[in-house]
């Protein structure tokens, strides 16, 4: 089956049945938290094959510049790749996926790794590794036990660790840069701990001559899907969820022209409000998708 045919049932499966409930256990809090987030669970008939029968072909996966990556991420980048909004969501959110799995210490995996990881503070963990790119950036990095510094799309493979080797692994907003996916999950799937967590994060900034050509001609339903597709044919998940992290907020009521002339200081807190809010639902949307080892 074609790539764009493949493509277009997941989205079409995607929208039939988004806003699905989340089926994960957690406390009634951390379940009310996370249903506001969830767009909708994958399950094995959203996708056209089975594990195994990967869809996508080199084209799919090509890029604008395909030149060595370790040229372009040479030169160290002390900049953050999302707003503020996005990444304060984003931290929130680890903390309500760390602390639901109950451990007195959690080994997290940072791929795509650079000089900050947005991890909470207030977890305790065991070990924090870093996978990036450019060797100032991860030395940099002051959440990170220890680091390598490897080209994922020239090897793939995470042989320096061994099975079931850590609770959690995170992806931020880099998962279009991958040229090798199918291989990455799989090792991603290999060393994660029975019942561990992949959180693929991504907004809708990217480097455009680095992101593959299907990431690109797709909208954030169908970057959701390619993700879910991702954990879907590299092995046998125990759950694949798309969540939205965006904290949308509604502007208050406008007060009445005579409120206003009554009360002058009434209208501008009325504007400054509002404008806060409309700055917020402008910001960057932060989109994650999650497996869940069995």
């Amino acid at each position: 089956m074609q790539r764009s045919v493949v493509l277009s049932t997941l989205l079409f499966s995607l929208r039939v049945k988004g806003f699905a409930p989340s089926t994960q256990k957690a406390s009634p809090q951390q379940d009310s938290q996370r249903a506001a987030k969830s767009i909708c669970t994958f399950d094995e008939t959203d996708f056209a094959g089975k594990v195994g029968d990967w869809p996508y072909t080199t084209a799919d996966l090509n890029r604008l510049d395909n030149t060595d990556d370790s040229n372009f991420y040479d030169a160290p980048r002390f900049v953050t790749h999302i707003d503020d909004s996005a990444i304060s969501v984003l931290t929130k959110y680890y903390q309500e996926e760390f602390s639901a799995l109950n451990l007195e210490n959690v080994d997290v995996l940072d791929l795509c790794s650079s000089w900050i990881s947005h991890l909470p503070e207030n977890i305790q963990y065991g070990k924090v590794v870093g996978v990036g790119m450019n060797a100032e950036e991860l030395k940099a990095n002051k959440q990170l036990t220890d680091y390598y510094v490897q080209d994922m799309n020239q090897k793939p493979s995470l042989e320096q660790f061994e099975e079931n080797s850590f609770d959690v692994i995170c992806n931020v907003v880099s998962v279009d840069y991958l040229t090798k996916p199918l291989e990455l999950f799989q090792e991603m799937h290999r060393i994660l701990r029975p019942n561990g967590v992949a959180l693929m994060s991504f907004s809708n900034r990217c480097f455009a001559t680095k992101a593959i050509a299907m990431w690109l001609q797709a909208d954030d339903i169908g970057r959701l899907t390619i993700v879910g597709s991702y954990f879907h044919y590299s092995a046998s998940w125990d759950s694949i969820e798309a969540l939205d992290l965006k904290e949308r907020r509604e502007a208050p009521k406008r007060p009445s022209t005579q409120e206003i002339f009554a009360n002058p200081a009434l209208g501008l807190a009325w504007m400054n409000t509002a404008g806060e809010v409309a700055k917020n639902n402008a910001g960057d949307p932060m989109f994650v998708v999650k497996g869940v080892k069995k």
